[in-house]
């Protein structure tokens, strides 16, 4: 049976559960696998993401079959979890069978065994996190209070998955810019330059060879500042600000 709405107990407990993790991936692992057991009909499910470029992918599911369905939607184009993402908050398919607003999706993810699909959005206050894909092999299994339960238990999911991403781009922030730091340091050392222009060559580097500046940053600390060992380097790094040389004794 489902978490009934008004359990605030239950999804106090799911919160903390969700709330504890720090790794982004064990997160959407988390979501998913709780939302099995939060949701009675739920025999499978899976988070949708969508990146830039309007790219969308599952990066979490309970089972390969959501990953099927789910593809499914990203070939064609059309489905429940991609239009939770942009249009209404939630869709819900009673019977795959008999569903006609998805015509090319629908029959396609009922020849796999599914049956019953519950998709809802997830967002929080300023951002939409991405959607909640809940399957079931059997027809008409969602009811109104499923539907209730399930866009309770996406609120919850929503804040974590959004808290984790937070806390994990910090943590890549603060390494880029302790990387940065030490590259710079370095080349000022061995090439006495000031900070500016240790920056000017990193960046350098990074727009010439569509290298992220932070990885560009990591290869010259692992050379000790030695510009020319670098494999990106080429005759294009010689531009309007030329590669510095290193300092010759007096």
């Amino acid at each position: 049976m489902s978490a009934k709405p008004q359990d605030a107990h239950a999804f106090a407990k799911v919160s903390q559960q969700l709330l504890a993790g720090d790794d982004p991936q064990a997160v959407l692992r988390a979501v998913v696998d709780l939302a099995v057991h939060t949701i009675g009909p739920c025999d499978y499910a899976g988070i949708s993401l969508r990146h830039g470029g309007g790219l969308v992918d599952t990066p979490a599911m309970t089972d390969p079959i959501v990953g099927e369905a789910d593809s499914l939607q990203y070939q064609l184009g059309q489905g429940p979890c991609l239009d939770a993402l942009s249009l209404a908050e939630s869709y819900v398919i009673q019977d795959l069978h008999v569903e006609d607003r998805w015509p090319r999706w629908a029959p396609g993810a009922a020849a796999l065994g599914l049956r019953s699909v519950l998709s809802v959005r997830l967002q929080t206050a300023d951002r939409v996190v991405g959607g909640l894909n809940l399957y079931s092999a059997k027809p008409y299994a969602f009811t109104e209070d499923d539907v209730v339960t399930g866009h309770i238990y996406a609120i919850h999911a929503s804040t974590a998955i959004r808290q984790t991403q937070d806390k994990h781009g910090l943590r890549i922030a603060l390494t880029t810019r302790h990387q940065i730091g030490i590259a710079q340091g370095l080349l000022m050392a061995h090439y006495d330059i000031d900070e500016d222009a240790a920056f000017e060559v990193l960046r350098r580097i990074s727009s010439h060879h569509n290298v992220k500046l932070r990885d560009v940053a990591a290869a010259v600390q692992d050379h000790r500042g030695r510009m020319r060992e670098l494999a990106w380097l080429t005759s294009r790094d010689e531009g309007p600000a030329p590669r510095p040389e290193p300092r010759r004794a007096s």
